[in-house]
C-alpha cells in the first residue's frame, strides 16, 4: 500500500496532463491541491477524474474555475478506482499540482 505523494506536475499552458492514474487492482482515495504560483495573474483550471488521458465532458470535476494570484485549489477525500486517471488543465504554465493519499490493492 503506497501513501504520500501519489503524483506531482508543474503543468504546461492549455496542455491536458495526467498527474496521476491508479494502478492495477487498486482503489485509491486522493488530495488534489493546486498552486498557482503567478505573482501577478489569475489561472483558469480544470480538474477531471477520466478514463482516458483525454476526458470526457461527464469527467470533471472543476471547470474553468479561476484560482487568484498565489491563491490554491483544494479537493480532498476522492474515491477512484484501478484505471482511473487525475487530469488537469491550466490557461497558463504558473501553476503545480500534487496529488497525495492512499493506495489500497483490492
Amino acid at each position: 500500500m503506497a501513501s504520500g505523494i501519489l503524483g506531482q506536475a508543474a503543468l504546461s499552458a492549455t496542455t491536458n496532463t495526467t498527474v496521476y492514474t491508479v494502478p492495477s487492482s487498486t482503489l485509491s482515495i486522493v488530495n488534489i491541491n493546486l498552486v498557482n504560483r503567478s505573482t501577478s495573474a489569475t489561472v483558469d483550471v480544470r480538474v477531471a477524474l477520466a478514463s482516458t488521458a483525454t476526458p470526457q465532458n461527464s469527467e470533471w470535476i472543476e471547470y474553468d474555475t479561476t484560482v487568484p494570484v498565489r491563491g490554491v485549489l483544494e479537493r480532498t477525500g476522492i474515491a477512484m478506482n484501478a484505471g482511473e486517471r487525475v487530469v488537469v488543465y491550466t490557461s497558463t504554465a504558473n501553476c503545480s499540482v500534487s496529488v497525495y493519499g492512499l493506495e489500497q490493492t483490492v
